[in-house]
């Protein structure tokens, strides 16, 4: 939600913020709302004002047992005009707030300009691309040689976008997550593991943003509840409506749960393979911090997802988003994509996002600075850290050996029972 405060006073800045987004200049409109919204609440308080001075010249005319017959009038013919002003005003501000919460939130100066992902700019690349001597698969040949990988079966029972995990595959899987859990959650990585509720309300899901815009996006019950598109939202919300204590921040949460995803406007894309599910599981990493600390934390937030890759030796490279390839509540986002050679090209692995006080206005979580007075809002941040189900491509696809079988990486291997390899299918 965009603060009506700062759009008085920098409008220019606003409609030059919505301009990276690739957006119409908008502040003389909101502004307008905004005015007319202001002049309501301004002649209900003056009537207000009047009513109350006229009621004590009421009681006084009574006391003295004076005629108070057209003063009573008065404050009849002004409860009728307070109403309508008040049901102006209300009005006007709930014309207001639909206006901005459908908003994006405006990019920093730095996010690049561009309307998609061509936009975007690499800033590094870690690990080398493996030369293979033969012609890598592409991992949903990999894993149905073996029937271990089973999208037939889960199309019959659950539809497109499904899939069944089964034996090795299946715990590797659960072995990449306890990995990264493991990882983000010791000393080094400093997060809180938590196991947050799959289902959420209505206000959850709007602190966060994705109410009303991304309804479409996610499952709904139907009993009022959604469905997690990601462990961000709940993780996120632990925050809403509270004050903290800035000694507290910043607070670093993971989770390990299955996200769910409508994939509405997806038709078409990823049809094949594990990339694009209706179900998958995912390491999610959540900051609440200080707007001084933000910047800092969204750099530690990126380089802790890029560390799971480096400690799986998978090659991978960081990209910028240009501001038309944010998503909606993001300020920055940091892209990390990983190499499918199966694919021949990079795909996106994890997003971490600085979001500001976006979220934090939508929410009402703020905190209470060591010095000076009052509160201020908290900023959020939030990443991939990282999609479980990609990782598991990623390394099908990397560590793919001729005869179909897959080496382990070493990293994992602990949690695999110190086995070294998934054998290919039996021949």
């Amino acid at each position: 939600m965009h603060d009506i405060r700062f759009i008085r006073e920098n409008p220019a800045a606003f409609d030059s913020g919505l301009k990276k987004r690739n957006l119409a200049p908008l502040s003389a409109e909101i502004l307008e709302i905004d005015k007319r919204r202001r002049a309501a609440i301004t002649e209900a308080e003056s009537i207000q004002a009047r009513r109350k001075q006229l009621s004590q010249q009421i009681g006084i005319a009574k006391r003295k047992g004076d005629n108070a017959d057209a003063a009573m009038a008065e404050v009849a013919a002004l409860d009728e005009t307070l109403k309508r002003s008040e049901a102006l005003a209300a009005e006007l501000d709930a014309e207001l707030t639909r206006r901005l919460e459908v908003l994006p939130n405006l990019p920093f100066d730095d996010v690049p300009d561009g309307t998609d992902e061509t936009g975007n700019v690499e800033i590094r690349r870690h690990g080398s691309q493996r030369n293979f001597p033969f012609a890598p698969k592409d991992h949903v040949a990999l894993g149905e040689a073996n029937g271990e990988m089973d999208f037939a079966s889960a199309a019959r029972i659950s539809g497109a976008r499904f899939v069944f995990m089964k034996g090795r595959l299946a715990r590797l899987e659960r072995a990449i997550a306890q990995f990264m859990l493991d990882l983000h959650t010791s000393e080094e990585g400093g997060y809180t593991e938590v196991s947050p509720p799959l289902l959420v309300r209505d206000n959850a899901a709007y602190g966060v943003g994705q109410l009303p815009r991304f309804a479409e996006d996610m499952f709904h019950t139907d009993n009022g509840f959604w469905l997690v598109p990601t462990a961000e939202l709940p993780l996120t919300n632990l925050a809403n409506d509270t004050v903290l204590d800035e000694k507290v921040l910043p607070l670093r949460y993971t989770a390990f749960t299955p996200c769910f995803r409508s994939e509405a406007g997806a038709a078409g894309k990823d049809t094949r393979g594990m990339i694009r599910m209706h179900q998958f599981p995912k390491v999610e990493l959540v900051s609440i911090t200080t707007p001084e600390q933000s910047a800092a934390e969204h750099e530690r937030m990126t380089a802790r997802a890029e560390q799971v890759l480096k400690r799986l030796e998978i090659p991978y490279r960081t990209i910028i988003l240009c501001g038309g390839d944010m998503g909606p509540a993001s300020r920055k986002t940091f892209d990390i994509e990983v190499w499918l050679p199966g694919q021949g090209r990079y795909r996106e692995i994890s997003s971490c996002s600085n979001c500001g006080d976006y979220q934090a206005r939508r929410m009402n979580a703020r905190y209470r600075p060591k010095e000076g007075k009052g509160t201020r809002f908290v900023h959020t941040l939030n990443g991939s850290g990282l999609a479980v189900g990609r990782t598991l491509i990623a390394i099908l696809e990397n560590y793919q050996n001729e005869d179909g079988s897959v080496t382990i990486p070493e990293a994992l291997r602990s949690y695999m029972g110190g086995h070294a390899t998934i054998p290919g299918p039996a021949r």
